[in-house]
């Protein structure tokens, strides 16, 4: 039930009290400590409404208030105390951004009425969160779809990074994850300026020339401008344009301008990118990681050790492509059959770089049947890096 409150005071008598007087108009419970509340919000929640009297042994009611702040921000705050200064109702107000502050004994005429209001605002807060999650999914959702049909690789790497970067920001204990997949889902979305030769390149692990690089450089940018306009991606839009910054570039004064998790998620991307990439190009998850220790100025080490300890669930997925968008890694699902009837590609062989390159020329001089049916990610078991 949604609508519930939470009443806390040290004194029993006053808990009793609140029960008769309101258990027929809210639904409600009862706590004797800042601590049985939070035990409360735990494992009973979520709650509307939390009324904490002030004064209370071991946590008062401004901490308590000012955790349920933090920890759960869509709980309407309430103060009920009989110390009225004006030090405590600032403090309260500072500090846990109380809804109300009501002073003991507080009447049923008044006391109902802002419960009532409390009610009301948890219910305006939890809609609003709720329109705006939606239109920031579909927002994002639409972006995805886009980059599928225009980038299929890109699309695909961002699935496989999203998983990643989502077990890594776990492991690190970071708020808010949402943010996190969104990131690595849209990451390399700026790659829809790339031409598909320069992705096929980078991902066969190829060396780029000076100007294909700087291309490449210039994608997280391209990609932060796309996103910078949508309303609640502020941190996500930072995130991807210092996905490639180095670890040993987060200076001091960098560093204090930003908020930790923002850089701490540039840096999962940073290193789930460049751990997918090398996946990509055959290395196995251990042996990745290893590379990656080796540039240990480019990579934070705590974002390193967590991708060292996944358990890589891999998905075999079937595309249908045209030859410009397949990449180096997949595998024919199909014969590859040239217009003429001459089969190019068997059935099961993985496409290298050299065999790439012969489907381009191919299908430039003589054409080959779209689109392709290939497959990626072949393995499917559960494995854990060695």
């Amino acid at each position: 039930m949604t609508d519930k409150l939470l009443f806390v005071d040290d004194e029993e008598n006053v808990l009793q009290s609140m029960k008769r007087q309101l258990r027929k108009r809210f639904p409600m419970q009862v706590a004797l400590s800042g601590d049985e509340a939070l035990q409360k919000l735990k494992e009973d929640g979520p709650f509307a409404v939390i009324v904490s009297d002030m004064r209370m042994p071991g946590m008062n009611g401004v901490e308590l208030l000012s955790r349920v702040k933090n920890l759960y921000p869509d709980t309407v705050r309430i103060m009920l105390t009989g110390n009225a200064d004006q030090e405590t109702a600032m403090e309260a107000v500072n500090n846990g951004q109380i809804f109300r502050f009501l002073t003991k004994p507080c009447s049923t005429a008044t006391l109902i009425p802002a419960l009532a209001l409390a009610q009301r605002q948890h219910r305006l807060l939890t809609a609003e969160k709720e329109l705006l999650q939606k239109t920031l999914k579909g927002s994002v959702t639409v972006l995805s779809e886009l980059l599928s049909q225009a980038k299929p690789t890109i699309f695909s790497a961002g699935l496989r990074i999203k998983e990643y970067g989502t077990d890594v920001a776990r492991q690190l204990d970071l708020p808010n994850l949402w943010q996190i997949e969104v990131a690595a889902l849209l990451a390399q979305i700026g790659c829809i300026s790339l031409p598909t030769d320069i992705i096929n390149k980078k991902y066969a692990g190829l060396t780029l020339d000076d100007e294909e690089e700087a291309m490449w450089a210039n994608y997280p940018e391209i990609g932060a401008r796309l996103l910078e306009h949508i309303p609640r991606l502020e941190s996500v839009t930072k995130m991807i344009r210092w996905q490639q910054k180095p670890f040993s570039e987060y200076t001091d004064d960098f560093t204090q301008a930003e908020f930790e998790e923002v850089l701490t998620g540039a840096q999962i991307l940073k290193g789930t990118i460049d751990f997918d990439l090398l996946l990509h190009q055959g290395y196995s998850p251990g042996k990745a990681v290893e590379e990656l220790r080796r540039q240990e100025s480019n990579y934070n080490g705590n974002v390193l050790g967590a991708l060292s300890r996944i358990r890589f669930q891999v998905h075999s997925r079937t595309l249908s492509l045209g030859v410009d968008d397949i990449t180096v890694g997949m595998i024919a699902e199909e014969d590859i059959t040239a217009k003429n009837g001459a089969m190019i590609l068997p059935k099961g062989q993985k496409i290298t770089w050299p065999v790439l390159q012969a489907l381009y020329n191919f299908n430039r001089q003589v054409g080959i049947v779209e689109p392709i049916k290939v497959r990626t990610d072949v393995d499917d078991e559960d494995v854990e890096n060695p």
